[in-house]
């Protein structure tokens, strides 16, 4: 009996030491990195509970045995970024694999920590919001980047937003409080009908009318120039109270044509191009003070606002669509080019500069007759304006002469870029190379001065300005620019999860903002890719509108 015992006592000790050796040796079959055991499924959305728990199970796990001193198996080989500049970015193809790689980084930190949501805080790994899409998660980082996705050919990454769109973009449910009209339509209204006109896929242009007829009870005024804000929820639509007194903004409802004049010619439906010719029947009657057109209209009077002109902000994008809408429609309707000739005049002869110390070209702000000598980030986007132009102008002197005042605030652009890497500014080990909101001339001083000037937060119209240069030219230095560009926000603009606003592009050091805007999407990484794609979305083919979406020409 006793010796029975001994032997079953042998075969337990025996069967925990077999146990044991099998629970050392499965250590070694462990993923072999920590972020494969923590990550869940990056592509599958956000994880739920069940995945959650495994997470929680595994870390436990190793944590368990690193205080166990048993060491864990070594990571696994990767490409260092260094080696992967190395490798290939000599040739305008490995640029292209480059600017596809900070695309992909950009759209997988938003797809694991903000799916959904309208931008993503790549420091904190959360969703954001700004206020133009009011309170609700809306999905705008995904309608933003569905058509550089398909361009890119990132079609794995094409298809999981093509499915949420599908399956969760419902603005009518989802939105919260007011959102921007103009924003909506150039951003979801546009990145949809991109969508469609690269595809074919009928869901995109069924979400893009759907959003459209949202945003109908806007046009609802005594004149027809649409409010600016409106609760897609309750239908009301209202102005900002700061714009002039309650004012529409030119650049928001000068900007529209493009999106529902297609819409328009997609459907059949005849709604949305009549609401674009009511507006343009309204401003085409009003007189144009020294034949410029102010920031502002009341959208009951239909009287201008405060006499106010910019080529930026609450301006801009007027300007560049009455010269695109020309270009879409086949250079048929004269009207668009007519007035788009006569204001550009009219802002060559009243509020274009040549500073002194650089002999830099811009374009002034004028604040009644005050004139503020300070180029926005924004006003950079009209090199690109002007270049197309030249290209599409009969006369030969007409070509010259935009080509060379495009070539001119391209440089200036470029100028704003190249001295937040110069020594003699404010801070002698300044090296970030990105350019600031605004710069000012004044004097001998040409740079942003205030720390809202010195503000970069991931905008494109500079590199959109070098990308039309390069289409047209094909001037090498148009595409060293670009890539510079690419190499600073690679250095200074990458985080975490994404790539970040930077507080003052003359630090030493970037202060990062924890915000990756949707339109880094949208835009400034399609411009990077497309300048080194001379065969993608040619120019004689497709007009962008101002979010960088790609619409067809209609021949």
């Amino acid at each position: 009996m006793t010796s029975c015992r001994v032997r079953e006592t042998h075969v337990v000790v025996l069967g925990f030491i077999v146990l044991m050796c099998i629970c050392f040796s499965s250590i070694f079959y462990l993923p072999k990195n920590e972020e494969t055991i923590l990550g869940l499924e990056l592509h599958a959305g956000r994880p739920g509970a069940r995945h959650v728990n495994v997470a929680r199970d595994q870390k436990a796990l190793f944590e368990k045995i690193e205080k166990a001193n048993i060491p864990p198996p070594p990571l696994p080989e990767t490409v260092k970024e260094s080696e992967i500049i190395d490798i290939g970015t000599s040739t305008p193809e490995g640029k292209r694999n480059k600017i596809k790689e900070m695309m992909k980084f950009a759209w997988d930190g938003y797809r694991q920590y903000a799916w959904g949501s309208n931008e993503l805080k790549p420091i904190s790994k959360v969703g954001h919001s700004a206020s133009v899409f009011g309170r609700g998660d809306l999905g705008a980082t995904i309608i933003d980047a569905l058509d550089t996705l398909w361009i890119m050919g990132l079609k794995k990454e094409f298809e999981e937003g093509r499915k949420w769109v599908e399956m969760s973009l419902d603005l009518k449910n989802n939105a919260r409080g007011d959102l921007s009209v103009f924003e909506t339509n150039i951003r979801f209204v546009g990145g949809l009908l991109s969508a469609y006109a690269l595809t074919k896929d009928s869901m995109f242009l069924r979400k893009a009318e759907e959003i459209a007829n949202l945003l109908l009870p806007a046009f609802d005024t005594t004149t027809g120039i649409p409010f600016s804000l409106i609760n897609l929820q309750t239908g009301r639509a209202s102005n900002y109270g700061w714009a002039s007194g309650g004012c529409s903004i030119l650049s928001e409802f000068g900007s529209l044509q493009l999106e529902f004049d297609y819409l328009s010619n997609l459907t059949g439906n005849p709604v949305y191009s009549q609401k674009i010719d009511k507006i343009n029947s309204v401003v085409a009657q009003l007189e144009k003070p020294e034949g410029l057109v102010p920031m502002y209209l009341n959208p009951h009077t239909g009287k201008w606002g405060s006499r106010d002109f910019s080529m930026g902000a609450m301006a801009d994008s007027y300007y560049e669509y009455l010269l695109k809408t020309w270009l879409i429609e086949g250079k048929k309707n004269k009207n668009y080019k007519q007035w788009y000739d006569d204001v550009i005049k009219a802002m060559e002869n009243k509020m274009l500069y040549r500073s002194k110390r650089d002999k830099l070209q811009y374009f002034a702000n004028l604040k009644g007759s005050r004139v503020e000598h300070k180029m926005e980030h924004l006003a950079c986007f009209s090199a690109g304006m002007f270049a197309l132009q030249a290209k599409n102008e009969a006369s030969p002197s007409a070509r010259k002469h935009y080509m060379t005042l495009a070539e001119e605030i391209g440089r200036t652009c470029h100028e704003s870029y190249a001295r937040s890497m110069k020594r003699e500014i404010n801070n002698p080990f300044a090296e970030i190379g990105l350019g600031p909101e605004a710069f000012q001339f004044l004097n001998e001083n040409e740079e942003a001065m205030t720390s809202r000037d010195k503000y970069y937060i991931l905008r494109p119209e500079v590199l959109e300005g070098w990308f039309y240069l390069w289409r047209m030219t094909k001037d090498q230095k148009y595409r060293d620019w670009a890539w510079d560009m690419a190499e600073a926000l690679e250095k200074h603009a990458r985080v975490g999860a994404g790539f970040s606003g930077i507080r003052d592009v003359y630090a030493s050091s970037p202060d990062h903002d924890d915000v990756q805007q949707s339109f880094l999407l949208a835009e400034t990484f399609k411009y990077l890719y497309l300048i080194f794609d001379d065969d993608s979305i040619k120019l004689d083919e497709w007009v962008f509108n101002t979010e960088a979406h790609p619409f067809p020409i209609r021949k």
